[in-house]
């Protein structure tokens, strides 16, 4: 994919935790209101991978940029007030629901009263907008990471990173949250990389799927041709090991 027509390009990103490189990524892009699912087994380097898209953790090496403009160090954070993040645990403040969604606008510069009215929003399309005014540790799994995703959305991101975003909820919570998050990105035009180790829920959301091992890609295409033409013995095994149960 050309770099002209990608929201977001990466070009020889590379990644080292605790001294052993994790990641090592010549080239990757994601269009504007395009979702992606990286998927691949515990330690394929996902997790890494968006944190370092997102410039949480330093990089070894590479270039990032986004709407056509490489994103320096200086830079940094003026990117990441143009993108979200979404973590497996949903890392919720101590304090109301909405208090929590209100508060990376704040931090934005939003007023008060916009980002109240902006947090509420956000609650109702995530369909939990009853649950306000409760505090945001008496939540379940399954409401508080859809206030964590609301909290993401109400920003209007032009991306949205998630890292295994239903991984720690049971199956009926994880399949309708699945549900619900691709028509919201769907509606909105955000774009979304989801990092996951299950196919079943990247395949209810996104348009292409990039499947990783050992910090590299191995395999990228539509969710058809992935599973249709795996590229080695690795891609079939997974596939067949991530089967709808």
């Amino acid at each position: 994919m050309s770099a002209d027509h990608s929201l977001l390009h990466v070009e020889h990103l590379r990644i080292r935790r605790g001294g052993v490189q994790v990641l090592e990524l010549p080239h990757f892009s994601i269009r504007a209101e395009e979702k992606v699912a990286v998927i691949g087994p515990n330690g394929a380097g996902k997790s890494s991978l968006l944190l370092g898209l997102a410039c949480l953790i330093p990089r070894d090496g590479g270039r990032i940029a986004f709407e056509g403009h490489e994103v320096a160090a200086h830079d940094e954070m003026a990117y990441r007030r143009r993108i979200a993040m979404v973590f497996q645990e949903p890392l919720l403040f101590d304090t109301t629901v909405l208090d929590n969604v209100a508060e990376g606008l704040r931090i934005r510069g939003t007023g008060r009263t916009e980002a109240r009215r902006l947090a509420l929003e956000s609650l109702e399309l995530l369909k939990v907008g009853h649950l306000a005014a409760r505090s945001a540790h008496k939540l379940s799994g399954g409401e508080a990471q859809r206030v964590s995703l609301a909290r993401a959305f109400a920003v209007r991101p032009r991306l949205i990173l998630m890292d295994e975003p239903f991984s720690s909820l049971d199956l009926p919570t994880r399949i309708a949250l699945a549900e619900d998050l691709g028509n919201i990105l769907h509606k909105s035009g955000t774009a979304a990389i989801i990092a996951t180790h299950d196919r079943i829920e990247a395949l209810r959301v996104v348009d292409r799927l990039v499947v990783m091992d050992r910090g590299v890609v191995v395999q990228e295409g539509t969710p058809k041709e992935v599973m249709a033409q795996p590229a080695n013995d690795f891609v079939a095994a997974f596939r067949r090991t991530t089967a709808p149960r």
